[in-house]
């Protein structure tokens, strides 16, 4: 975590990881969605369609009305990686980020890596 901290600014960790939380909110909620219908009684469906319903009624002036329901999820998400991918370096003076230049995940695969690695 030091090393995100320190190669970046600390608004931009906090609005990365906001905008990383509602895109993968949004695409957990499209795969919740291909097992489940959208007013299911389980918990996490309730909350993956509560906490992103706002979200999509935002987008819904874009949004093509030829996609299936259970896509928009995705759709959105994919606005929100864009922004994330390409707006935010380029914001930041950045011309290439990389892979795994997004903090939030970057830390997600830190920690999986640590988890991963055999203990002497």
């Amino acid at each position: 975590m030091e090393q995100v901290l320190g190669s970046f600014p600390l608004w931009v960790i906090v609005v990365d990881y906001v905008l990383g939380v509602i895109m993968w909110t949004l695409i957990g909620r499209a795969a919740m969605n291909f097992f489940l219908s959208e007013d299911s009684n389980f918990f996490f469906m309730r909350f993956f369609v509560r906490s992103t319903n706002p979200i999509l009624r935002v987008f819904r002036p874009i949004t093509p009305s030829f996609l299936l329901e259970p896509l928009i999820p995705l759709y959105v998400a994919w606005f929100f990686f864009l922004f994330r991918f390409y707006v935010m370096p380029w914001l930041l003076g950045y011309s290439v980020m990389g892979m795994l230049s997004f903090p939030l995940e970057s830390e997600i695969a830190r920690a999986i890596q640590v988890f991963l690695t055999p203990r002497p």
